[in-house]
Formats: C-alpha cells, sequence, structure tokens
C-alpha cells in the first residue's frame, strides 16, 4: 500500500469547519483537532460500496465492529473489555455531558485539570452545574495534574473527576504510578471517573503506552466511564462514531438511561467507517505515526527557537501547547491570526497566555505556518 500524507487536499472551498472559520482569509487553520489526511484506503472503499447500496434506513452496531473493539483492547492496551460494557454514541463531547448529568446533581460539583480541552467545562457547567479546577504543573518537561495540590480545595461536593488521557491540551502521556495517583485520588473522595482516551492511539513518544485508566485494578474500573472512538486515529471525526466503556452495570444503567431521548443513535455510514478502520487500518495508522512524528520534530525545534515562545514536545496527540505568555501581546492567539496563522486560542482552555497548534497536516503547510510566526515575531524585536 502506497500512503502519501504529503497528499494536499484543497478543503478551502469544503464545508470543513477547520478551512472555514478564515474564509477568504489568508490564515492557515492550525486549531480544530481534525488532520487534513485522508483516511485510511478501506474505510473510504467500505463507505462507497455502503453509498452505492443507496438505502440508508436506521441501522444497529455490527456484531464485528464490538468483537473489533473488544480484540483491539485485549490486543494493544492489555485491557480486557465485555461487549455489553459498550455504549456507542453519535461524539466524545456528548458522552462528557451524559457523564456529568447522570452522576452530577445541580448542587453538586465535578473536578477536572485546568487548563483542559474547552467542551468539558462547558459540559461540568451544564444546567447551572459548578466544577472545580486541579492545577496542572510542569515535572521533567511534562505537564501533569497534581493532586496533592488540589486535596486542600475540595469541600465534599465533589462527585465526578474529569481526566484526559493523552492531556489536551498539553499531549501528556499518563504513566502507570501517575494513573494510580488519580485512581487513589478519586477512591479516597468516593468519585466517579470519566476518562477521555480518544488520542490514544496516538502515542509519539518512543517507548511510551497509553493505559486506561479502567485498566488500573478492579476498583478503577468499577467507578470508570471510559471515553473512546476511532475518529482522531483515522480522521473519521466528522462522521461521529464513539463509545462509552462502562463495566460497573449501575453506572452504566444511569449512563443509559440519562441519554434515553436526548442521544440519537450513531450514524450507519460512521459504524462501516469505524469498523473498516479498526479492521484494516493498522498500516495506514503506523504510517500516520512516523509523518507525526515528523512534524512534531520540526515544530518543536522551531517554535523553540522563536523568541517569547516554548513548547514541551507533546508525548501524544497531535496538539501542541505554546506558552506565549513571553510575548508583548495582549492577546497571543489574535496576533497569530493577524500574521497569517490560526491556532486555538488558549482563554477557552483556561490559559489566556497559551495557544494551541494542530500539527496533523501536510509538512508544507506546517513549514509555511513556521515562517509566518517567525517573520510576526521578529518584526515585534524591531
Amino acid at each position: 500500500m502506497t500512503l502519501n500524507f504529503d497528499l494536499w487536499v484543497d478543503r478551502s472551498h469544503s464545508d470543513s469547519v477547520k478551512w472555514n472559520k478564515y474564509n477568504n482569509q489568508d490564515v492557515i487553520p492550525l486549531w480544530v483537532a481534525d488532520t487534513d489526511f485522508t483516511s485510511p484506503p478501506q474505510v473510504i472503499k467500505e463507505l462507497q460500496q455502503r453509498v452505492a447500496e443507496g438505502v440508508f434506513g436506521y441501522g444497529s452496531t455490527p456484531p464485528e465492529l464490538t468483537e473489533l473493539v473488544v480484540s483491539r483492547m485485549a490486543d494493544r492496551y492489555s485491557w480486557a473489555i465485555q461487549p455489553e460494557w459498550i455504549v456507542w454514541l453519535p461524539g466524545l463531547v456528548c458522552g462528557l455531558n451524559v457523564a456529568v448529568r447522570a452522576n452530577v446533581a445541580q448542587h453538586e460539583t465535578s473536578l477536572m485539570p485546568m487548563p483542559i480541552y474547552p467542551p468539558f467545562m462547558q459540559a461540568a457547567q451544564s444546567e447551572g452545574r459548578q466544577f472545580n479546577s486541579i492545577p496542572v504543573k510542569e515535572q521533567q518537561q511534562r505537564r501533569v495534574a497534581d493532586f496533592a495540590a488540589a486535596e486542600s480545595q475540595l469541600d465534599g461536593s465533589e462527585k465526578l473527576l474529569m481526566l484526559c488521557n493523552p492531556y489536551n491540551p498539553g499531549g501528556t502521556v499518563y504513566k502507570r504510578e501517575e494513573l494510580l495517583e488519580q485512581q487513589a485520588f478519586a477512591r479516597r473522595h468516593n468519585l466517579v471517573v470519566c476518562s477521555d482516551e480518544i488520542h490514544c492511539d496516538l502515542i509519539l513518544e518512543p517507548g511510551l503506552q497509553h493505559i486506561p485508566f479502567a485498566s488500573l485494578n478492579s476498583d478503577a474500573e468499577q467507578r470508570s466511564i471510559t471515553l473512546l472512538a476511532p475518529s482522531k486515529t483515522f480522521n473519521l471525526a466528522g462522521l461521529g462514531a464513539s463509545m462509552a466503556i462502562i463495566p460497573n452495570p449501575q453506572l452504566r444503567k444511569k449512563f443509559l438511561e440519562t441519554s434515553e431521548g436526548i442521544v440519537p443513535h450513531v450514524n450507519i455510514l460512521a459504524y462501516v467507517a469505524a469498523t473498516a478502520a479498526y479492521r484494516d487500518g493498522e498500516e495506514w495508522l503506523s504510517a500516520q505515526l512516523d509523518y507525526l512524528r515528523g512534524n512534531r520534530e520540526l515544530i518543536t525545534a522551531r517554535i523553540n527557537a522563536m523568541p517569547g515562545l516554548r513548547m514541551l514536545p507533546p508525548e501524544g496527540t497531535y496538539l501542541g501547547w505554546i506558552d506565549a505568555s513571553a510575548l508583548p501581546v495582549q492577546d497571543p492567539y489574535r496576533f497569530f491570526v493577524e500574521a497569517g496563522v490560526g491556532f486555538s486560542g488558549g482563554a477557552a482552555f483556561g490559559a489566556p497566555g497559551f495557544v494551541r497548534i494542530n500539527f496533523g497536516c501536510q509538512r508544507a503547510l506546517l513549514e509555511k505556518a513556521m515562517d509566518r510566526m517567525e517573520t510576526a515575531l521578529h518584526a515585534l524585536e524591531r
């Protein structure tokens, strides 16, 4: 199979959310987390075959897909799950919202590391609910949640701990001892744990391995809701096939009851794509990871050589977290947009001095963005 991740697909005049944000502006979009890579060939082929049938009625989860997920969790992550633990969803964000509504009353609170992917905060504040933040510290060139510092902030209203591994933003892939600290914290305070692990297949740092929170031990398993999807792995985000894996039958029952009537069924084409990706996408995934590692090396070297910027190399995901707080500008996001580079603004994550870069794109485009950044930053020094 010949795979070319330098292949240019012009999305500028399509329905792409990523590219439409700066429509008719000379701004390179490096923000929302989808990539500019074509999906695995077998995914495209099987979608074309399904569309050719011409009938698009209601569908159900293909048994093959369930089997693929069960075997994938065992083979890749040494996590033995049961088919009945899987709850299929039309997107991971709705899973965050259901997890909050199922486990947190309106007078209770959620906990989460900060900064964090914005839908975490939005979900935690649904219907007037509140959340408390766990500070994130830098430790040995990695950003990790500081659970010891969070202990003094608790008031007993906390019911749900919302985690993100690999961490978005920041790209940290949590180690076993760090996950065990999270689990011990949750156990001490009797918290349900909702763990967003959507980037679990995108591990860039050699020698690291994703460890599902729920796989740690029986206590972690029974208090966990794990959110997963093939969407980031295989660039299927617009199709919407995600899942919650919930071992505890009581937690799963509450999750399903809360979903009823407000969470739609998964799109039939999403099921086709997910099945094909999980069955036949490994060669494509391996090639994508090699390409992303090259992109990571490029931006880590170039950004850290720019005046006023600092970025720790992300261990996982295709998202970099750039500290721009030393720049003599009021709004780093706006500064870079005016320079022709569209990042995600850090304010939405709870860190206004930062921006997030999506480096899941063609390397030539990334080089162009780096050049624009350098030009703008050197102009500041004049």
